[in-house]
């Protein structure tokens, strides 16, 4: 097996430059996603999500983002989970996405609030409907004896939804949307000099700087 320390890639395919970038950031994120999604990288909406828990150590997990609305980043979950529950106590959360096949990360700090529950009702229903009986099967992040317990739980709304065509949300499941406070974007280059470009959110207007690598 290759010795992990001996791996190397070189990047070579774009740069990012102050003068050639958005001034809003979500504009450019806008761009690098559409770009990403034209060049079908694998899971262009995944992104990592950390939060805090009531230790003070940070967690994470993929999720996928289901929208950019009003500025905010939207995406869906179990409120009572792990990152549902760590992000009620202290919505203070990062988002990173990286598409590697076009040598970029977006890196994206910010605050969490649970959208509307009309938004999250109208994603709910346009969900399979398999995932709809997923999410009021599953008590996400709690400890289950075995696999067992899911299938039994699934069968059983199954049977209490027969029938029904719009199964309604479970309350303990839905959206948050993330408000951001600092981007950063970061674009592969020759001999480990990457770009680095940072947003900041200062009294309402985006700062832009060029961090060093």
């Amino acid at each position: 097996m290759q010795k992990i320390s001996e791996i190397r890639k070189d990047y070579t395919k774009a740069t990012l430059d102050v003068a050639t970038v958005k001034a809003d950031p979500v504009e450019q994120f806008a761009q690098w996603l559409n770009e990403a999604l034209k060049s079908e990288v694998n899971e262009p909406t995944a992104l990592n999500l950390a939060t805090v828990n009531e230790h003070g150590r940070p967690t994470s997990r993929i999720v996928l983002l289901k929208g950019v609305e009003e500025k905010k980043f939207l995406f869906y979950t179990n409120y009572q989970s792990k990152k549902g529950r760590e992000l009620e106590a202290n919505p203070a959360c990062a988002l990173t996405f990286f598409w590697p096949e076009l040598e970029r990360q977006v890196r994206i700090e910010g605050v969490a609030a649970r959208v509307d529950e009309a938004v999250s009702d109208r994603y709910f229903q346009s969900r399979p409907r398999g995932s709809q009986i997923g999410a009021w099967s599953s008590p996400q992040s709690s400890f289950i004896k075995d696999r067992d317990i899911l299938d039994e739980r699934v069968k059983q709304i199954e049977k209490r939804f027969e029938g029904v065509d719009v199964l309604p949300r479970p309350n303990q499941w839905g959206g948050f949307e993330v408000e951001p406070v600092l981007f950063e974007f970061w674009q592969g280059r020759s001999g480990r000099l990457h770009d680095r470009l940072q947003y900041t959110l200062i009294d309402e207007v985006w700062q832009l700087q060029r961090l060093a690598p």
